[in-house]
């Protein structure tokens, strides 16, 4: 499993990261489980959110009543929430005010004094970033956040936060599968007139996190779509799969795996966000992080996924 040191955050991050957005049903030696499978892998990060669990905090509430985390392991793992969806609407607030009343329920759900990481959960149209600036300023002096980052965020958008805050914006959580890559694909068929690949939606997120550091996330790695369901096991993709079941057989590992070594071959060290429940599944996804793809393998899923290589 690869780590990286992140900006103002002491534990080395890994490479695949536990989402548990849906943990709020499990029992407590569920959680449990789930969450000691991912250590045992190497897994260092987990990722929460407000808005995972109904009501607000659910599954911040439900992982810590079920871990009952000592000093040293809460000092072990990176802990990493996000904030700024207001679901009941539904709309965004990046405010000062929410942000911190945000954070300060997320510290009390999850039974902790600091989170290691917070995002910024989709980008507000209506963000005032000197007021972001304030809570990043408020939580970071209490001690309450140690590193600060976003999700979704264009190119643009992480720029109006940096000319206003202070801290570094460490990470960016974007969605990326092999069959879900425009933030990728774009860059191979630049300029091909007709060809929608070759249309940017992003504005070049991607390169732009590699040129200013900023760490990305890959969420829904095994989504066709968006929330289209899996596209392993798809009729929809067989082509893929098939090169995806040649792959796993010939490093001896799941298919899951194979799907996570796409992303983490990108040289932009992407960490995968897995969002599964099943303990097996999380090994198994997490076996991918150490495969070294070839570039031919790589731009054969790629192929497979429908893309065009020019």
């Amino acid at each position: 499993m690869k780590t990286y040191n992140l900006p103002g955050i002491d534990v080395p991050a890994s490479n695949v990261v536990l989402g548990l957005m849906r943990i709020q049903d499990k029992t407590d030696e569920e959680v449990r489980t789930l969450v000691g499978t991912a250590l045992d892998a190497g897994i260092t990060v987990m990722d929460h959110a407000d808005v995972y669990g109904s009501p607000l905090h659910g599954c911040e509430v439900r992982f810590a009543e079920a871990m009952k985390l000592t000093s040293s392991q809460r000092e072990s793992m990176v802990i990493q929430s996000k904030a700024g969806i207001v679901p009941d609407g539904p709309y965004f607030d990046f405010s000062s005010e929410h942000i911190v009343a945000s954070v300060d329920a997320s510290l009390k759900a999850l039974g902790t004094d600091y989170l290691d990481l917070l995002l910024l959960h989709r980008p507000d149209a209506l963000v005032e970033p000197e007021d972001v600036a304030k809570a990043f300023d408020e939580l970071g002096a209490a001690g309450k956040v140690r590193a600060f980052g976003v999700s979704n965020h264009t190119p643009g958008q992480i720029d109006l936060l940096r000319k206003h805050v202070k801290q570094p914006i460490v990470a960016n959580q974007v969605q990326l599968s092999v069959t879900h890559a425009p933030i990728i694909a774009q860059g191979v068929a630049m300029n091909m007139a007709g060809l929608d690949q070759s249309i940017s939606r992003d504005n070049g997120i991607v390169d732009y996190c590699r040129l200013h550091d900023i760490t990305l996330q890959a969420w829904s790695p095994f989504q066709a779509g968006f929330f289209t369901g899996p596209f392993l096991g798809n009729d929809d993709y067989p082509e893929l799969n098939a090169v995806v079941g040649r792959l796993a057989d010939r490093y001896d590992v799941p298919a899951l795996a194979i799907a996570t070594a796409w992303i983490t071959r990108h040289p932009a060290q992407w960490q995968v966000v897995i969002g599964t429940t099943t303990p097996e599944r999380v090994a198994a996804a997490a076996q991918g992080s150490e495969i070294p793809l070839t570039r031919a393998e790589w731009y054969e899923m790629f192929r497979a996924a429908g893309y065009a290589v020019p």
